[in-house]
C-alpha cells in the first residue's frame, strides 16, 4: 500500500466535501488565487506564514495537542501521542478524536498510512522547544559518527552492529524504553541524577553564538557519564548548554507526568434567560448606542474634532463630543472608531470631518444606522475603547495603530464562547465570559489595563451594542458572528423602533423626544434649543440664548415658529411663543459692521463726496452718519488713496489727536560685547568674523574656519527686547525652543553650561503633559539629552516640545 506520508498525497484521497471545508477553514488557502492541483495547495499550505494566519484562530485543546505532537517529532503514533496527554479513558479518547479531528480539518495533522500522525511543518517550527523539551534523538543524533554510535553502545553494553545506520537504530530502540532509560540514571553517579532530573524538568536554552575547536571543555559536574551513554549530547558546531533528548526527558519526567490538555472549555455559573428577555436588553443598548452614536457624529458634523500633531482625536477633543452627545468615553471611542471604518468620517489635515456617506446615514432608520457600525465593530483590527496604554498613558481615538489580530480573535472568542453557552441559559455575571473566550481563543490580545478580568473591555462593548444581553449572545450577536447581513438588518428593524418625528414641548420650555429622533428633528432641535440628555428619551430646553442661534443662523420668528409646531405632537404653548417674539423683538438692535478705519470730519458735503469718488471705490467707503464713513482697508492704504485722489486727509492716534508724520533718522544697533562659552565640555564654536582675520589670511585658513564654525548662523534676538543674548548657548537654545520665553531660555541655557538641574513641562508626542525634572543635560540641537528623574533614564528632548521652565 501506498504510504500517505506527505501532505499532498493525505490531500489527493479525500473527498470533495472534506477538501471544501479544508479551503473554508484554511481562509489563508482560500484568499489567494484558486490553486490549479492538490500538489500547488499543498505547497501553499506548507508555507511559514500561512499557519501564523490559521494558530490565533485555533481553540486552546487544539494547541495544546499541536504542541504536543510537534514535541513528540516525527515517530508520533496515535497510542503514544495519547499517552502523553493522559488521554486514555474512553472520554478523554472522544475528546482527543474531535481535537485531531478539528486540525484535521485545517491540513495541519493527518494519520500516515503506517499509523503514524503527520503534521504541517510550518506549524511544527511555531514552537521552538514545546512542552520545555528539546529535538527528538534521531535529529540530535544527525551529525554523529559511526565510531561514536559503537562507542555509546558500548558503553550501554549493547553490542553494536556492523553499519552505521544499525547501530543508529539500536541506540534509537534502546533509549525508546523510559523503564529502561529510567534504570540507567538510577544507577548513575549522584552528580548525574541531580544535573538529568534539572535537564528533564526545565526548557532547554539555545545558545545563538557560533564556535569553533573541541566542544566539552567546560563540561557541567557529571555531564560527562551522561554524554558517554547518549542520554546528553553537546553540537560540536556551537558553544552552549548540553541537550537532552525527548525520549530521556519524558523518561524522567515519569509515567505520571502529562502534556497539558483541557478538552472541555471551563463551566462558568448559569442562569435562566429566556429569549424575550434577551432581545428587550438587547434592544434596550441597541437603540441607546445608535442614538448616541448618532449624537456623537453629529456633533462631529457641526463642530469637526481637531487631530493632534502625533495623530488621533485627544481627550479633550473626546471629552468634549461626550459633553455635547450626552456619552460616555466608550461610546464616543466606539461611534468615532466605527463611523471612521465605516468610511463615515475621514481625515482632512489636522482635522476629522464626515464624508458624504455621512449625510446618506443620518437619513436612514436608527436600525439601519445600527448594522452598519455593527459589522463595522465586528471587523475593527483593534479595541475601540481600550483609553490608557501600559504606562498608563491616555490613548487617543483614531490614532491609526498598527492592525491587532489578537484584538480581532478576542472579539470572535466572545462570539463562539456566548454561542456556545446552553439554549434557555446565560451566565450570571458576564465577567465570567472571560475564561470560556480565553479557552475558545488562547492567542487573542488581553492586554487592556483598564481591565479587572479577562477580556472584560471586550465583553463591556459587547453589551454597549447589545450584542450581549443578560449574560447571553442576542440575535444581533447570532447573525454578526454568522457574516448574516441581511438577516441582521431585518432583525435589527424588528427590534429597534423607527425614528421619532414628533416632540412633545412643554410650557416649561423643554421638548422631550421619546426613543430616537430622526435627523431632521434632531437638527431642528439642536439649532432652536440646548440638548440636556439623551438615550432611551431626550430632552432639549428653550431660552432666549437657543433662539437668538436660531435668529443669527438667518432663521425668521415665523419660520422657527411654524417648524417647531409642525413636529410638535401638541400646539405650542404660549410661553415659547412669547419667548420666541420677545427675543427677535430685540434682535438686531445694535449692529456690528466690520471697518478697518473710521474716516469722520466736519463738513458732510465732503466726506458725502469721498464716499461716491469712483476712484475710492477699491477702499469700499461706507456712510454711517453725515459726518462719519468707515473703510475697509487698513488707515495707511486709505490715507495714501485719499492723497492720490487729491485730498489733503491727516491720520489721528487711538486718542484722537493728529498724528505727527516726521521721518525719524535711521541709526545701526550698537555691536554687543563678546558672547562666553557654550556649554561646559569645550569651547564656544563662533562664526567666523572678518574682524577676526588677520589681514594676510590665506583661502585655506579662511575656509579651515568656516569647517569649524556653526552650519548656520542663529537668528540673533528673536524676541525683540534689545536685549542681546549672554552666550551661544542661549541663541541656540532660543533658535529651537519657541515655545519659551527669553527668561526660560537663559534658564535651559544655564542649566546646560552649568551643569545644574532644571524641572520643565514637556508636551509628548502623544499630546500629553508632563513635568520632568532633567539632570546633566548636554546640547544637541534640536535635542536635549539628559537624565530624567522620572524614569530614571537617559532620555532625548526635543526642545520645540518644552513649553515651560521651572528650577528644580
Amino acid at each position: 500500500m501506498k504510504s500517505r506520508s506527505t501532505l499532498t498525497t493525505w490531500l489527493s484521497e479525500l473527498d470533495r466535501s472534506r477538501l471544501a471545508r479544508v479551503l473554508t477553514l484554511r481562509k489563508d488557502a482560500a484568499s489567494a488565487p484558486e490553486p490549479r492541483s492538490v500538489g500547488e495547495l499543498a505547497d501553499r499550505l506548507q508555507r511559514p506564514g500561512s499557519v501564523a494566519l490559521v494558530l490565533p484562530q485555533l481553540a486552546l485543546p487544539c494547541l495544546q495537542a499541536a504542541e504536543a505532537l510537534a514535541a513528540l517529532g516525527a515517530r508520533a503514533t496515535r497510542d503514544s501521542f495519547a499517552e502523553l496527554l493522559g488521554s486514555t479513558s474512553p472520554a478523554a479518547v472522544h475528546a482527543l478524536d474531535a481535537t485531531l479531528e478539528a486540525l484535521s480539518d485545517r491540513a495541519l495533522v493527518w494519520h500516515d498510512g503506517d499509523g503514524a500522525l503527520r503534521m504541517s511543518t510550518p506549524l511544527r517550527q511555531a514552537w521552538s522547544t514545546p512542552l520545555g523539551l528539546d529535538a527528538p534523538l534521531e535529529e540530535l543524533l544527525a551529525g554523529i559518527t559511526s565510531e561514536e554510535l559503537r562507542g555509546i553502545l558500548t558503553v550501554l553494553g549493547v553490542k553494536a552492529p556492523g553499519t552505521k545506520q544499525q547501530r543508529l537504530a539500536a541506540l534509537l530502540e534502546h533509549h525508546s524504553a523510559a523503564e529502561r532509560v529510567a534504570a540507567l540514571v538510577a544507577g548513575a553517579p549522584a552528580a548525574t541524577r541531580k544535573l538529568l532530573e534539572e535537564s528533564a524538568r526545565s526548557t532547554p536554552r539555545q545558545s545563538p553564538f557560533v564556535g569553533f575547536g573541541a566542544p566539552g571543555r567546560d563540561l557541567q559536574p557529571g555531564a560527562r557519564w551522561a554524554l558517554d551513554r547518549g542520554l546528553l549530547f553537546q553540537d560540536r558546531h556551537r558553544y552552549g548548554p548540553v541537550r537532552m533528548p525527548v525520549e530521556v526527558a519524558l523518561a524522567l519526567r515519569g509515567p505520571d507526568w502529562h502534556a497539558p490538555f483541557d478538552p472541555l472549555p471551563p463551566l462558568p455559573q448559569l442562569v435562566p434567560v429566556t429569549s424575550s428577555e434577551v432581545e428587550r436588553e438587547a434592544a434596550a443598548a441597541a437603540g441607546a448606542f445608535a442614538a448616541r452614536a448618532a449624537s456623537v457624529l453629529s456633533a462631529c458634523a457641526t463642530a469637526p474634532p481637531a487631530r493632534l500633531k502625533s495623530g488621533g482625536i485627544g481627550a479633550r477633543e473626546l471629552a468634549r463630543l461626550g459633553k455635547v452627545a450626552q456619552a460616555e468615553d466608550a461610546v464616543v471611542r466606539i461611534a468615532l472608531e466605527t463611523a471612521y471604518a465605516a468610511g463615515l468620517l475621514a481625515r482632512d489635515g489636522d482635522r476629522v470631518l464626515p464624508t458624504e456617506a455621512y449625510d446618506t446615514w443620518a437619513e436612514q432608520e436608527p436600525a439601519e444606522q445600527l448594522a452598519v457600525l455593527l459589522r463595522a465593530w465586528r471587523d475593527l483590527p483593534l479595541t475601540p475603547t481600550r483609553a490608557r496604554d501600559e504606562d498608563d498613558k491616555s490613548l487617543p481615538a483614531l490614532a491609526g495603530a498598527p492592525a491587532c489580530g489578537g484584538c480581532l480573535q478576542a472579539r470572535h472568542g466572545l462570539f463562539t464562547a456566548a454561542a456556545g453557552l446552553p439554549a434557555g441559559q446565560g451566565v450570571k455575571v458576564a465577567s465570567e465570559l472571560g475564561p470560556l473566550v480565553a479557552w475558545h481563543r488562547p492567542l487573542a490580545d488581553d492586554a487592556s489595563p483598564e481591565d479587572t478580568a479577562p477580556f472584560g473591555t471586550v465583553i463591556r462593548e459587547g453589551e454597549l451594542l447589545g450584542v450581549l444581553a443578560r449574560g447571553a449572545l442576542s440575535p444581533l450577536g447570532a447573525h454578526l458572528a454568522a457574516h448574516a447581513d441581511e438577516e441582521l438588518d431585518s432583525t435589527a428593524l424588528r427590534l429597534l423602533p423607527p425614528a421619532t418625528t414628533t416632540a412633545r414641548i412643554g410650557a416649561d420650555l423643554t421638548a422631550v423626544v421619546t426613543g430616537t429622533p430622526s435627523a431632521r428633528l434632531s437638527a431642528l432641535l439642536d439649532s432652536t434649543a440646548d440638548r440636556e440628555t439623551s438615550g432611551t428619551a431626550s430632552v432639549w430646553r428653550f431660552s432666549a440664548g437657543s433662539v437668538r442661534r436660531a435668529l443669527d443662523a438667518g432663521r425668521t420668528p415665523d419660520g422657527i415658529a411654524a417648524d417647531l409646531a409642525g413636529s410638535s405632537a401638541t400646539a405650542l404653548p404660549q410661553p415659547l411663543t412669547y419667548l420666541i417674539a420677545d427675543t427677535a423683538r430685540g434682535h438686531g438692535r445694535v449692529r456690528i459692521a466690520p471697518a478697518a478705519c473710521v474716516i469722520h470730519g466736519d463738513e458732510p458735503a465732503l466726506l458725502a463726496e469721498l464716499a461716491a469718488h469712483r476712484a475710492l471705490a477699491k477702499l469700499a467707503l461706507r456712510q454711517l452718519a453725515p459726518t462719519v464713513l468707515v473703510s475697509g482697508s487698513p488707515p495707511a492704504t486709505t490715507l495714501a488713496a485719499i492723497r492720490a485722489a487729491g485730498y489733503a486727509p491727516v491720520a489721528e492716534t487711538a486718542g484722537g489727536t493728529v498724528r505727527i508724520e516726521k521721518q525719524l533718522p535711521r541709526r545701526a544697533a550698537a555691536v554687543p560685547p563678546p558672547r562666553g562659552q557654550v556649554g561646559r565640555r569645550g569651547p564656544r564654536n563662533t562664526a567666523t568674523r572678518a574682524s577676526d582675520l588677520p589681514t594676510d589670511t590665506g583661502m585655506d585658513v579662511l575656509a579651515d574656519r568656516l569647517l569649524k564654525a556653526l552650519p548656520t548662523a542663529p537668528e540673533p534676538d528673536p524676541f525683540g527686547s534689545g536685549v542681546p543674548f549672554a552666550t551661544d548657548t542661549e541663541e541656540i537654545v532660543a533658535g529651537y525652543a519657541k515655545h519659551l520665553s527669553y527668561s526660560d531660555v537663559r534658564q535651559v541655557a544655564h542649566a546646560i553650561d552649568t551643569g545644574t538641574a532644571i524641572t520643565v513641562e514637556y508636551v509628548a508626542a502623544s499630546g500629553n503633559r508632563t513635568v520632568r525634572t532633567l539632570s546633566d543635560l548636554q546640547l544637541d540641537p534640536p535635542c536635549l539629552d539628559a537624565w530624567c528623574h522620572l524614569r530614571e533614564a537617559e532620555r532625548v528632548f526635543t526642545l520645540s516640545r518644552i513649553h515651560g521652565v521651572m528650577p528644580a
